[in-house]
């Protein structure tokens, strides 16, 4: 048992000096990693250890001779990353200087052909009555003005036809009659019932012609002929042979199309460069390889919900009636923008929340510099603040110079 107690007391004794001799030598390190001394010597041990390796590959990784990684702001001033020349050639850096140079926006837009609405026409009628014979057989069909569409029979027109027939007997009877102060009057009175007659005739749109005709043969016309009131297709037909009409309905829509309409969607972005008279170049896959010139008569004043557009309307002639409603066309609007400080698109790198270009400092340095840009082209952006003309800035594998300058901590 004595011996046990002994065998014991040596093991702990043992294990508690291992402990403290294992304390006393990392304590040692930390202090000799703390002093000048050593962290230069470890250091230089370390940049040996480097420059070894880098000689025993034949510097084919990226060495100090490729110029990435090198101390930023090489040239004094801002913040810069510097790619050598070699480097430059490599990844094909391009600098373009920003110029003051005419701009010329080509804002494209899909339109679709439309009847002139100036030269829509509807044909009712303003009476109560029965279709009894249709000129119109079906929709399409061309129509001159003043050509019968229709005819209709209306009680209550037939009425109106009787009433001035015996307005106008009453009238002359009232003629013959000269005795005393009475005559007079009633000559007076008839001519006006006679006018107030005639007049509600007319405006049961009663051709002057027929309003003749009936005075003519003391008859009233049993149906009234409706015509065409311009000349045009008839794009839509209501009227059925027997069918009531009833005042106001519309029976036929008459349009022309010597002259139509395109009407295109332009979205919202390009709205303030918009305005009435710039000219277009429309196309239709109908007639390839033709070119319609038109002018912008009108800027229509709502937008889509849906599509975030506008409708524009140009106003074309149509010679010969190729162009028919429902076709698709381009447009494409030319708009000059005068004279602008611009540099190349690809040389402007958008985060999302600013605009960075690489402007070229020389010797291989590449500040990069927030910019304020606007109009936007095919190839060029408008600079509206943050470069001055002459100033050069990479315009190609600027993209490659951004992703060196975030490795390096001088862009963020």
């Amino acid at each position: 048992m004595g011996t046990n107690k002994k065998v014991v007391l040596a093991v702990f004794v043992m294990a508690v000096f291992i402990a403290g001799a294992m304390f006393a030598y990392k304590l040692k390190n930390r202090r000799q990693a703390e002093t000048p001394q050593a962290a230069q010597a470890q250091n230089s041990s370390v940049q040996n250890s480097s420059n070894s390796n880098s000689a025993a590959s034949g510097n084919g990784g990226w060495g100090d001779d490729s110029g990435w990684g090198e101390e930023n702001g090489a040239s004094g001033g801002a913040p810069s990353v510097h790619i050598s020349r070699a480097k430059q050639q490599l990844i094909n850096v391009k600098t373009t200087a920003a110029e003051i140079e005419p701009l010329h926006k080509t804002i494209r837009a899909t339109g679709v052909v439309t009847y002139d609405e100036t030269m829509l026409a509807t044909v009712n009628t303003k009476v109560e009555g029965w279709i009894e014979k249709l000129y119109v057989d079906y929709t399409g069909m061309y129509v001159k003005k003043g050509q019968p569409l229709a005819t209709i029979y209306s009680p209550e027109l037939y009425a109106t036809q009787q009433e001035y027939l015996n307005v106008l007997k009453w009238a002359d009877q009232g003629k013959g009659q000269t005795g005393g102060s009475i005559g007079p009057m009633l000559s007076k009175d008839a001519a006006s019932l006679v006018t107030a007659a005639r007049r509600r005739l007319e405006l049961y749109d009663i051709p002057k012609s027929e309003i003749r005709h009936i005075e003519t043969t003391g008859k009233p016309i049993r149906d009234l002929t409706i015509y065409s009131p311009v000349s045009g297709y008839v794009v839509e037909k209501d009227a059925v042979n027997g069918m009531k009409a009833e005042p106001g309905q519309t029976l036929f829509n008459v349009a022309g199309l010597s002259r139509v309409w395109i009407l295109a969607d332009v979205f919202e972005d390009d709205l303030a460069l918009i305005g009435t008279g710039q000219w277009a170049d429309i196309t239709l896959g109908a007639f390839p390889g033709k070119i319609f010139r038109a002018k912008i008569d009108y800027v229509y004043p709502s937008i889509s919900g849906q599509t975030r557009t506008a409708k524009v309307r140009f106003s074309i002639p149509n010679p010969g009636l190729k162009l028919k409603p429902q076709m698709y066309s381009d447009v494409l609007i030319n708009v000059n923008m005068g004279k602008r400080l611009v540099i190349p698109s690809s040389a402007v790198i958008d985060t999302g929340v600013r605009q960075i270009v690489y402007v070229d400092q020389g010797q291989g340095n590449f500040e990069p510099r927030a910019i304020t840009t606007g109009v936007k082209t095919d190839t060029l952006d408008e600079v509206l603040s943050g470069l001055k003309p002459g100033e050069k800035v990479a315009s190609q594998a600027a993209f490659l110079i951004d992703s060196e300058s975030r490795l390096e901590g001088v862009t963020q």
